[in-house]
Order: structure tokens, then sequence, then C-alpha cells
């Protein structure tokens, strides 16, 4: 390994996957904070939803915005539970019927 490989990886950042609740609007500020030190977070709304549905679609809206602005992604786990990823992780997604193109007669 040469000198300016070891340098890169000594400075590169260490990515976590972190699980967090999801309690109530104030959350959402360190979620954001998380997401841009370069974490994969999974995210649990059920906290917040037994609370309040309008805050949980105020909060996943205002994430969804922020992290499109990153440039990173987001994705539902289901009902309980939303996974947040950095601009250096994309989200795979399986093909839909509705995605492919649908042959044409010529």
């Amino acid at each position: 390994m040469s000198t300016s490989e070891q340098e890169n990886k000594k400075t590169q950042k260490k990515a976590y996957l972190k699980a967090m609740p999801l309690r109530d609007l104030a959350d959402v500020e360190v979620i954001k904070h998380e997401l841009n030190l370069g974490n994969i977070l999974i995210i649990k709304i059920t906290p917040l939803a037994r609370k309040n549905v309008e805050d949980v679609k105020v909060a996943v809206n205002e994430l969804s915005a922020f992290t499109q602005s990153i440039g990173g992604d987001i994705a539902s786990l289901g009902e309980e539970r939303v996974v947040i990823v950095p601009n250096s992780v994309r989200i795979w997604r399986p093909e839909t019927v509705a995605s492919k193109k649908a042959p044409t007669a010529a």
C-alpha cells in the first residue's frame, strides 16, 4: 500500500448504521446532523405516530426535502421505519412493471 493510500485511509471518516426513534419534531434536527456526518439511519416513526400522525407527515416531508438537498436517498421500510442515507450511498429499489417500457408496435 502506498503512502498516499495510507493517508487516504486515515482521513476517511467512518460511517455508522444507526437506528433511531422519531419521538417528536425536535428529533428531525438530530437526524439531519447524523446524516451530515455521513451516517446511514434507520428511523422508527411509530413513537411519533402514536402521538400525532400529522407531525409524522411534517417530519418525513422535511427529512425528504433535506435528504434530496444534500444528494442523499430516503425510502420506507414498511409501515414503521424509514431509511435515510447520505450522498455516498444509494438505496436499491427493485424494478417495477410500471417502470419498464412496454414494447411498441412498429
